[in-house]
């Protein structure tokens, strides 16, 4: 398979399973127990603690670990939206959010919250002005704010610094969906105005199934899972060792060779698109090309479907995603290109291709000569022509 698909998930490095096979085999005792066994395993998830604080620059008293992304980032909002109060309370977000964000927003919004979806402009970065007029309006009454660090599809970097200094001086608690980002660019949280913010292993070449909740020092927070008071009683349940185990270390080789390991990316990412661009007529690069992680290209083929594409990539053993969603059998634009001012015939005809650390280039060679080889088999048979080459510029 040529694995083109890095933002969906990432590959488990070799030593990210070697650190967990001795949790799933030998040493599987429950950590909360009292004997030796146990206290190994405690020390273990702690040993993770102190690896993912250190990649986000947090204490590890600050660090909740969960089951994912999508479970940091609904405890985040569901204690975040508890403590505004739904009477008068304003949740401020953007048009682009993954539907971690996005499902438990529009929960909040049918039982009397407020929601201002600020817009993106056409390379699928954060409208400032609006946002700051949207943070004006959630102080009047209370509120927070919910905006990702990376754009799931695109790459698209968000102005999160900006943003979290702004929702700091309305006096509002500032939540971000991190991940995207965690791993693949600088996240400091020491020095950002920002209250909680979410990671997933699965996205750095951790395991599936296990997160983080960055909770600042200082904020209140309440669990939304209670029992046996694991997790400094922030989120109860025995504790999946091994799983955390991988994530540590994940996040230890991530810090070690994240600036390396990203400017080769970039590179390879840079010269697939290079070679597309070259070599098939009427491609557009998407997004803000300043603004994004080196990890993730977004592509749209004038007269080609993506679902056709894909059908026909998948055939050359490459994987991509589509940049729209397919439900129920039609393909319909995604919110996030729709908010960025795709017409629905760009939109079908957009695909992203995930790069990471383990993307060779022999994965981008064979990547470039499958997708030329898929675009001209489509082309014909939707009737060909030729069109444009165009790349967006910020």
């Amino acid at each position: 398979m040529i694995y083109l698909d890095a933002n969906a998930t990432t590959p488990m490095l070799p030593e990210v399973y070697e650190a967990m096979v001795p949790w799933l085999r030998d040493r599987f005792c429950n950590p909360n127990a009292s004997y030796a066994g146990a206290r190994e395993a405690r020390d273990a998830i702690e040993s993770a603690r102190e690896q993912v604080a250190a990649l986000i620059e947090a204490s590890t008293e600050e660090l909740v670990f969960t089951g994912g992304g999508t479970e940091s980032t609904n405890m985040a909002l569901k204690w975040l939206a508890r403590l505004v109060g739904r009477k008068s309370g304003t949740v401020v977000t953007s048009e682009i959010e993954h539907s971690a964000v996005l499902k438990p927003i529009e929960t909040f919004e049918k039982v009397g919250y407020e929601v201002v979806r600020v817009p993106v402009d056409a390379g699928g970065r954060l409208d400032e002005e609006a946002y700051r007029a949207a943070c004006e309006k959630a102080a009047e009454g209370g509120g927070f704010v919910s905006l990702m660090w990376v754009n799931n599809e695109t790459g698209v970097i968000q102005p999160v610094e900006d943003a979290a200094a702004v929702a700091r001086e309305h006096g509002l608690a500032f939540h971000t969906d991190a991940i995207q980002a965690v791993g693949k660019v600088p996240v400091e949280v020491g020095g950002l105005d920002i209250d909680f913010l979410s990671l997933s292993g699965h996205k750095f070449h951790g395991p599936k199934g296990v997160g983080a909740l960055y909770v600042r020092r200082g904020c209140r927070f309440e669990p939304m899972v209670r029992g046996g008071g694991q997790e400094g009683d922030r989120r109860s349940g025995t504790e999946n060792v091994a799983a955390i185990v991988g994530l540590g270390k994940a996040a230890e080789l991530a810090l070690k060779d994240q600036k390396e390991a990203m400017q080769r990316v970039a590179a390879l990412r840079d010269g697939f698109e290079s070679a597309l661009v070259e070599r098939v007529q009427g491609v557009t690069v998407n997004g803000d090309l300043i603004h994004r992680v080196p990890t993730t290209s977004h592509l749209s083929f004038d007269r080609c479907e993506a679902a056709g594409l894909l059908v026909l990539l998948d055939e050359r053993g490459v994987a991509c995603s589509a940049g729209s969603a397919c439900m129920t059998g039609k393909q319909k634009p995604s919110h996030v290109q729709k908010a960025m001012g795709f017409s629905d015939d760009k939109a079908k005809s957009s695909l992203r291709f995930g790069f990471s650390k383990l993307t060779t280039q022999s994965d981008c060679d064979a990547g470039v000569e499958a997708v030329v080889s898929a675009v001209e088999r489509l082309r014909r048979v939707q009737g060909g022509g030729t069109g444009p080459v165009t790349v967006y510029s910020p």
